[in-house]
């Protein structure tokens, strides 16, 4: 059996890595950043480790749960299976874009934000960012008419804790507020 050494000229493995760093731009929350990244990477993973916003969470990385839930021209995307390179030229709006600034850089919560928290709907906090982006959006394209439109159109965002009373409360106490 043959052992690769440090010193070894790099084989095929070398090329599945892909061409290396590119640089792009991003639109992220009203700022524009420029980042170098491999061309696979996925916007989840920029949005965490290149940019320090950890608002979005990793949960299942197959885009069932939810938690990386953030928007991409306004409209509800996955961040785990979005590559972060098609999202050049696109605004995309993370949960710390979310809340709105007031002048003295402090920023006023989103009125879903803020219902979240006077309706408690969540616990552990982990899939709350997820659902507020997904809330929002729901609210935005019409689909709060409801409790049943709103659990369907929130059902791709799962709370372990079991919070969907307090989060469909929450969804329209602030689709009544705008």
């Amino acid at each position: 059996m043959a052992v690769r050494t440090p010193e070894a000229s790099p084989g095929p493995e070398a090329a599945e890595r892909g061409p290396g760093p590119v640089k792009v731009r991003l639109g992220v929350n009203g700022r524009e950043r420029g980042i170098d990244i491999e061309p696979r990477v996925s916007l989840l993973e920029v949005l965490r480790a290149e940019l320090d916003l950890t608002g979005a969470k990793r949960g299942c990385d197959q885009g069932t749960c939810g938690a990386c839930t953030v928007w991409v021209d306004g409209r509800r995307v996955l961040a785990c299976l979005t590559l972060a390179i098609t999202c050049e030229g696109r605004e995309v709006t993370t949960i710390e874009g979310l809340a709105r600034p007031d002048g003295t850089g402090d920023g006023q919560l989103h009125p879903m934000q803020e219902e979240f928290i006077a309706q408690d709907a969540f616990q552990c906090g982990y899939c709350t960012p997820g659902q507020i982006m997904s809330a929002v959006g729901c609210v935005q394209e019409g689909h709060a008419t409801d409790d049943a439109e709103i659990k369907e159109w929130m059902s791709g965002n799962i709370c372990r804790c079991a919070a969907y009373p307090h989060i469909r409360a929450a969804i329209r106490a602030a689709r009544d507020r705008v």
